[in-house]
């Protein structure tokens, strides 16, 4: 299995301009804990991740370092501190050298990556522009959905079944991809992430099942009727 099988897609995303407080509510409202920014050109521009705002002088947080970094002449890294913690825009405080994978990059390189960077997540890009997310939970989803055959390339039939069932549910007001995940193995079709009701909840069961080539669907969702979008 690679990326483009299990990203979540589309991606919750911010432009530069964007303040501190605006993506410290997308954050909460959407349940994520970083953003993608995204510049002008549709390029990723860089990401602001909650530990990122944790640092931010409004809830009195300290950098610890600062003394041993004025004691050797990091003045440099002080300046670029001092705006990380009072910068009130997005591209003042985002992280601009992002790590990011290739939507055919296997999941064992994406767990390699993530333990090895200390990320939790790791957004997919196609020539600079962000076509989804992988986090740790995509990964345990799919384990949780194909155990042994983790590993394995899903089946052109498989990936087939997941595009057409995406594309279909990227044209319904009710459908919230941002929130969910699908992942197809063997034919099975495996819903993941928040929904705000029984109906929405019902809707995607009955898009899957007019999906040719779905032998069943397994709904891992559970209800989130606080949910709201931004």
């Amino acid at each position: 299995m690679h990326a483009h099988d299990i990203m979540t897609t589309p991606v919750i995303t911010a432009t530069p301009d964007a303040g501190v407080l605006d993506l410290v509510k997308l954050m909460i409202d959407n349940r994520i804990s970083a953003v993608p920014i995204i510049g002008a050109d549709g390029r990723l521009a860089g990401l602001v991740s909650e530990g990122d705002l944790i640092r931010r002088s409004e809830i009195g947080a300290r950098d610890y370092s600062s003394w041993w970094l004025a004691a050797i002449g990091g003045s440099i890294s002080l300046a670029e501190d001092f705006v990380k913690t009072q910068g009130a825009k997005a591209w003042e405080i985002m992280t601009e050298d992002v790590v990011t994978i290739a939507p055919d990059t296997p999941l064992g390189k994406i767990a390699e990556t993530l333990e090895r960077k200390k990320i939790k997540r790791v957004p997919v890009v196609r020539d600079g522009k962000v076509v989804g997310i992988v986090s740790r939970a995509n990964l345990l989803q799919a384990l949780a959905a194909q155990r042994e055959k983790l590993m394995h390339a899903p089946s052109s039939d498989d990936r087939d079944i997941r595009t057409r069932l995406m594309e279909t549910l990227d044209g319904e007001a009710w459908a919230d991809l941002a929130h969910m995940n699908v992942v197809v193995i063997d034919g099975v079709v495996h819903y993941w992430g928040v929904v705000r009701s029984a109906a929405q909840r019902e809707a995607m069961r009955v898009a899957a099942e007019n999906v040719a080539g779905v032998k069943d669907i397994v709904d891992h969702t559970h209800l989130s009727v606080t949910l709201v979008s931004v």
